[in-house]
């Protein structure tokens, strides 16, 4: 069985098994390796794209769930977005393992609340875990993107809720 996937605007007929997490087939058999692999059961949020403007975790997702709906990765995004300005700008990333994640899950934030709230930021991003702990620069980076830079003392306090669970 043949499925055809549209990833990053573009047909891909795979050949993988329909119950294939997407996450391989962008990986293995495209070789789109910029969508990461971090815990294979949803938890982390690295390997994070959008699903019809949706983020999904992209390990759990069958090919099959897939096929027909529009797939974005981070190379998608072509590196000019206005959330990768903003976290180049701001030095987001430390060790950068998890950021392709956490970039998707803001640029589908944005496209749904463009002004989002320290509260819309928090739900967004919660599904999302950056083991380095550069959470206040990830939520700084949100709110440059959406135009409304944060006071300086905000880049430096972790988001509220940011750690909960996290040594769970």
């Amino acid at each position: 069985m043949s499925i055809t996937l549209t990833i990053n605007g573009q047909a891909y007929p795979v050949a993988s098994p329909p119950d294939t997490p997407l996450l391989w087939v962008l990986r293995d058999e495209l070789k789109l390796t910029g969508t990461k692999y971090g815990c294979g059961i949803a938890q982390c949020g690295a390997c994070t794209v959008h699903l019809n403007g949706l983020a999904v975790r992209s390990c759990q997702t069958p090919i099959e769930a897939a096929q027909g709906a529009q797939i974005t990765t981070i190379e998608g995004l072509g590196g000019n977005h206005p959330i990768q300005a903003s976290w180049v700008r701001l030095d987001v990333p430390q060790c950068g393992y998890c950021q392709s994640g956490q970039i998707m899950s803001a640029t589908a934030l944005l496209a749904t609340r463009p002004k989002p709230t320290d509260d819309d930021i928090d739900q967004a991003m919660a599904g999302n875990i950056c083991r380095c702990g550069a959470y206040q620069r990830i939520r700084a980076a949100i709110k440059d993107a959406a135009g409304e830079a944060p006071p300086p003392a905000a880049a430096d306090a972790a988001p509220q809720g940011a750690l909960e669970g996290a040594a769970e």
